[in-house]
């Protein structure tokens, strides 16, 4: 059993919204992992999340995975509700996003008819994903091909993604690709993405660029830096953000952290700007 609680105090972006306490995770996952013999494992999760049901959003919980799989070596084949490969994408290092992370957390992260093969090795992985479209059925809400490669060269790490979605039978295909690159040299962390869509559907092509950098302070304290550029055909959503937030982690558990973020966006358009003004939070995670 695993857990991972945050909850925070945030004044949010919107100029329409007070200050209010956060549940951004609230999750407890139940995995277990069989040793077969000769290389083979059996393994299998849920994860369930009380997110919303903490800010009364709903009753109960919400279950966020559910998988099994058989893993040969390095290789793993899952299959259930879970993350899409184009979730691994990204060098983002903020807390809360006032936009998309990257064009495929924008798009879609996960699914609910999901086959899924990993593959890593000691410098390289490479993991691929297929949401079945599930059409007639209740889980038919999208259909998604993802592909997602990353490799690691001492400190330098790259990374390139891929995928291919439908909303609906018969919509038109959102394509999304990605590259990033982080270079560790041991006092600061330095990365950069960029994500970019294209709607079959409307011809807009939309593109997020991440820049991010991080440092440690006498072994337990992490400070971030970053900026997001949102860029789209549709002129009223280009946008920009830049936040900066702090990570204390105790030194008897580092499981347990203190931290806190300011951020600001924004936004070309003058009407959507002016509901908007600097987002600041503070909060604990605990996991185990």
């Amino acid at each position: 059993m695993k857990g991972d609680w945050q909850i925070q105090l945030r004044d949010s972006y919107k100029k329409s919204q007070d200050m209010d306490v956060e549940f951004d995770d609230l999750e407890i996952k139940n995995s277990i992992t069989y040793d077969l013999g000769n290389e083979l494992k059996a393994f299998g999760q849920l994860d369930f999340g009380f997110k919303d049901a903490a800010e009364d959003k709903q009753s109960g919980d919400d279950l966020e995975e559910a998988y099994v799989g058989l893993q040969y070596d390095n290789v793993k084949v899952a299959v259930g509700k879970m993350d899409l490969a184009g979730d691994e994408f990204g060098i983002e290092q903020a807390y809360e996003t006032t936009l998309e992370e990257d064009q495929f957390d924008a798009v879609a992260t996960d699914g609910d008819d999901v086959i899924k093969v990993t593959a890593e090795f000691d410098s390289f992985a490479i993991v691929f994903s297929h949401d079945l479209e599930a059409e007639g059925n209740d889980s038919e809400n999208g259909e998604a091909t993802d592909l997602f490669i990353g490799a690691s060269f001492d400190a330098l790490t790259v990374a390139a993604a891929f995928q291919t979605y439908n909303a609906t039978p018969g919509a038109a295909d959102i394509d999304t690709w990605g590259i990033s690159a982080e270079y560790d040299a041991g006092f600061v962390v330095v990365g950069a993405d960029f994500s970019s869509s294209d709607n079959d559907g409307t011809n807009i092509e939309t593109d997020v660029t991440n820049l991010a950098v991080s440092f440690k302070a006498f072994g337990t304290t992490k400070f971030s830096l970053g900026y997001v550029e949102l860029d789209s055909d549709d002129n009223t959503e280009d946008a920009e953000t830049f936040y900066a937030n702090v990570t204390y982690k105790f030194p008897s558990q580092k499981n347990v952290r203190l931290f806190a973020e300011i951020s600001e966006t924004d936004y070309d358009d003058a009407a959507t700007d002016a509901t908007v003004e600097t987002d600041v939070l503070a909060g604990m995670r605990i996991k185990f």
